[in-house]
């Protein structure tokens, strides 16, 4: 949990749990050579009592000789359920100071007994195993869980003996939290009647699974280096290579690529996951399912996970101006096309075009000189080069197995009113490049400046 000679700040709210891991810590920061301060976070729920919570822990860090560090958050304002609202504005006071640089480690005073209420309640509300796993006692931002394997029979049992204070939040005893409902009715009830050790049994539920969570992690990281394909707001997946592999596995893969898109996991549930897996499942086709906060489309071969805020192009789509000699940003994507021209053709583009084809040619003396480059829009029509007559440009992405969310942004060259290019499917035959053809319009698909 540290190294010799780093910051540390510990969260300290005033309750006996928290003033424990100071007083610990503060006898054993020299073995160590820990340097010490002291967070505290008003929630500014209980009027005057956390305000005397605060003035406590700051007469505290002071009688130490520590340096104190304190902020408000208005957590009765925010949309969630009161303790998510407070558990996420500690989360984010935690993790501003790691991020400054203030302190390398922000210890906190979870118990084991707060453990066993937490697999409990997320075993309550059909958690897998990586909810099971529990409150870690390391994560990878910094924070860190001194008194994980401590009851809190201990806790109080180390303060009394040491003559030392904390103080009694009132809204522990209230019954409207899911958490007292636990701690106060139905762990005792589990211990009278079932099982005298059910704290110890939920810890060990935590480190079982916890251990093979540490096993999953490095499994998954190496699946979805194997087959996530990544654009900024989306993960894409084949479908034949996620139904391939164990239901175990799989269902892991979607949870991660939901949490690459979204960064957290909060609303989803076993359901849609599975809503996920059955798309993939299905025979051939295109669906969606939606999950909070999440889009998942399927297309051809291919899924796409995506913020559902991510989804619309703004105004419609794009139209820019094709400067001649130049390089033209696909908005929204990581690919541009260079536009030059040339004294003859160096390639000939036609019918033998193919997905990856980066090159087209187009005759410039057949073309006005006043080209805009913009995204495809339903209704779009042309004649390729090599084709017998006009095709819609949808049944060309349909032969083509393009899926859904990339003809959003799918390029096509204009000159005026005719359409004279477009990505993968080539220049129109009207004005394609050919032995006659003495200056040539070359386009080139390159990556986008800065990308």
């Amino acid at each position: 949990m540290f190294e010799p000679g780093q910051s540390v700040g510990v969260a300290v709210s005033g309750g006996a749990d928290s003033a424990c891991l100071l007083h610990a810590l503060l006898e054993l920061a020299p073995k160590w050579d820990l340097h010490l301060s002291v967070l505290h976070l008003n929630h500014q729920l209980r009027g005057e009592e956390s305000r005397q919570d605060a003035e406590f822990v700051r007469d505290l860090a002071a009688r130490l000789g520590l340096p104190f560090l304190i902020r408000e958050a208005d957590v009765a304002a925010s949309p969630d359920n009161l303790e998510q609202a407070a558990r996420l504005a500690r989360l984010a006071f935690f993790n501003e100071v790691l991020a400054a640089g203030a302190v390398a480690r922000v210890a906190l005073g979870h118990t084991r007994s707060d453990q066993a209420e937490t697999v409990l309640f997320r075993f309550l509300r059909g958690s897998g195993t990586a909810g099971l796993a529990g409150i870690r006692p390391v994560t990878s931002q910094g924070i860190v869980r001194p008194l994980i394997e401590i009851e809190r029979s201990q806790v109080a049992q180390f303060l009394r003996e040491r003559g030392l204070g904390w103080r009694e939040d009132s809204s522990n005893a209230s019954l409207q939290f899911a958490r007292n409902r636990i701690r106060r009715q139905l762990l005792p009830q589990l211990a009278s009647a079932w099982n005298p050790a059910i704290v110890q049994t939920l810890a060990h539920t935590a480190d079982w699974a916890l251990a093979e969570e540490a096993w999953w992690e490095a499994e998954i990281d190496r699946l979805a280096t194997e087959h996530f394909t990544e654009s900024p707001g989306a993960v894409c997946v084949r479908v034949d290579a996620l139904v391939a592999l164990p239901l175990a596995a799989g269902r892991r893969l979607v949870r991660r690529a939901m949490e690459r898109v979204k960064s957290n996991l909060r609303g989803v549930d076993f359901g849609h996951i599975a809503a996920v897996l059955e798309l993939a499942s299905a025979g051939a086709g295109s669906g969606r399912v939606q999950a909070p906060g999440l889009d998942i489309c399927r297309s051809f071969e291919w899924l796409r996970f995506s913020r559902l805020d991510t989804n619309h192009l703004p105004d419609g789509g794009y139209r820019l101006a094709a400067a001649i000699p130049g390089i033209v940003p696909v908005p929204g994507a990581s690919l541009a096309f260079s536009l030059e021209l040339i004294e003859k053709a160096e390639t000939s583009e036609g019918s033998n075009s193919v997905y990856n084809d980066r090159v087209g040619c187009l005759d410039w003396q057949r073309l006005s000189g006043s080209l805009e480059l913009r995204n495809w829009r339903p209704g779009d029509q042309y004649q390729p080069s090599g084709s017998t007559g006009k095709e819609k440009v949808k049944t060309l992405f349909q032969r083509a197995r393009i899926p859904l969310w990339e003809r959003r942004l799918w390029p096509v060259l204009t000159d005026g009113p005719s359409i004279v290019w477009v990505r993968l499917f080539g220049p129109a035959a009207e004005f394609a490049a050919g032995a006659g053809s003495s200056l040539i319009l070359k386009i080139r698909e390159v990556t986008a400046p800065g990308k």
